[in-house]
């Protein structure tokens, strides 16, 4: 799993049909040397500014409704960012 926090929405009015009633969120990754960014689908109601998981590849099926071509979902969200201390 990953963790971000969601910068935006992504609005598409033409997509594949399998695609239809996911909603989309531009996510930045945290915890990662460089910024990336990321599209995730949503079916929990995330919205922008909150910290989220996130799962890739093969799980993201068992978070669908129905098959459709995502490789990102957003299934989980963060009460509270977590802190992270450097081990000495």
């Amino acid at each position: 799993m990953l963790m971000g926090k969601v910068i935006s929405n992504v609005v598409s009015t033409r997509k594949y049909e399998g695609l239809q009633g996911y909603k989309l969120l531009v996510v930045r990754l945290t915890h990662t040397a460089e910024p990336s960014y990321v599209v995730a689908a949503d079916t929990i109601g995330a919205g922008r500014g909150e910290h989220v998981l996130l799962t890739t590849g093969e799980p993201v099926r068992y978070g669908l409704h129905r098959e459709a071509p995502i490789d990102m979902l957003v299934v989980g969200i963060i009460d509270q960012e977590p802190v992270f201390e450097e081990a000495d």
